[in-house]
């Protein structure tokens, strides 16, 4: 039985290095070719159809139809002043799970949807990265609009614990929709709230680490030049983690703190000026008029706390959840604060 064994193993090994042979000199499969540029596009208010078309047709919603919604794990927006209307940025699933997957809606005042999906109507992969210019945007925070362009906190990597994450300031034209460039700031793993001053220069927030085992090194304020030039602008106390920022009538910027309710104005060359109080602890949101005085949400404890100048602080309003980093729509006089994780906007009239 010996030699049968010996044959028949031969012949099969045989067999197997000409059959080897035959499919290493077939012809291989290839890579499907990359989808071809598109022209960018930004979505269609709610309407048909839902993708803009070449001929521009839209057939609008009826206005008998209102939409509520259309918001995502939101924490911040921004007012349009040319088109009245409210801009929320989504921040979509995080970097963990899908890069690439924040979008930007457009929001009527009494919070019905005008466009579900603006800027992000593309979903993620070859569909944002094939358009002309191709389309990032990651999970954006802080948002702000100067001079017809919207700038983005928002930031690269972060997909797993071996990609670190970069803050990048993205920039979008609001006549088009379209990305107008980026800063990437190596120097910090994310960003929370922004303010854009006219130059183009952008006051930036690093919340840090607070809790148990604070590291007040890790409080910062960035300022990032219109050239991108990037410094710290801002450091350790009297920065408690420190959330909101926005620049005052004087060109002041101002920072609310998440870990206590101080409420800081520093001159552009970072002296503290002034510190003011919150009527609670736990800001986020910070909205400051022409008159000076400033309203602050309270993203841990639900508030807006009204400070009049010279005056203390007050509440009107109380007990929004996740009551996250507020705007102004001048268009309604009114509060507009996202509420984070219950996905939807809260709308305060003032008087």
């Amino acid at each position: 039985m010996k030699p049968v064994s010996v044959v028949v193993g031969t012949v099969v090994v045989s067999i197997g290095v000409v059959a080897g042979a035959a499919f290493a000199q077939q012809p291989q499969p290839q890579p499907a070719p990359p989808p071809p540029s598109q022209p960018y596009t930004v979505g269609n208010p709610l309407g048909l159809p839902i993708t803009p078309t070449a001929d521009g047709a839209l057939n609008p919603m009826s206005p008998n139809v209102k939409v509520y919604g259309a918001i995502y794990s939101a924490e911040s927006c921004s007012y349009d002043p040319v088109r009245n209307l409210i801009v929320v940025p989504n921040r979509g699933v995080a970097q963990s799970v899908q890069a690439n997957n924040a979008w930007v809606s457009l929001i009527n005042h009494d919070g019905s949807v005008h466009t579900a999906r603006w800027i992000g109507i593309q979903n993620p992969g070859p569909p944002r990265s094939a358009t002309t210019p191709p389309l990032i945007l990651n999970e954006p925070y802080g948002s702000d609009i100067v001079k017809g362009v919207l700038y983005l906190a928002d930031r690269d990597g972060g997909t797993g614990p071996n990609d670190p994450s970069v803050a990048v300031i993205r920039r979008f034209t609001m006549t088009t929709g379209a990305p107008a460039g980026e800063t990437r700031v190596p120097g910090a793993q994310w960003f929370n709230d922004i303010a854009v001053t006219g130059d183009g220069t952008v006051f930036a927030t690093v919340t840090g680490v607070g809790g148990d085992n604070p590291d007040a090194t890790t409080w910062q304020v960035w300022k990032i030049a219109a050239d991108g030039t990037a410094s710290t602008f801002v450091q350790g106390a009297p920065l408690r983690q420190p959330n909101g920022v926005a620049l005052d009538p004087k060109g002041n910027i101002v920072v609310v703190n998440i870990g206590n309710s101080d409420v800081l104005t520093f001159s552009p060359e970072g002296k503290l000026i002034s510190t003011e109080q919150a009527a609670q602890a736990g800001s986020d949101g910070l909205v400051i008029m022409p008159d000076g005085t400033k309203y602050v949400s309270s993203v841990i404890n639900g508030g807006v706390s009204r400070i009049s100048p010279g005056q203390p602080a007050e509440l009107i309003a109380t007990n929004i959840p996740n009551a996250a980093s507020m705007c102004y729509d001048a268009g309604a006089n009114q509060l507009v604060i996202p509420m984070n994780a219950n996905n939807a906007l809260a709308f305060v009239k003032l008087p």
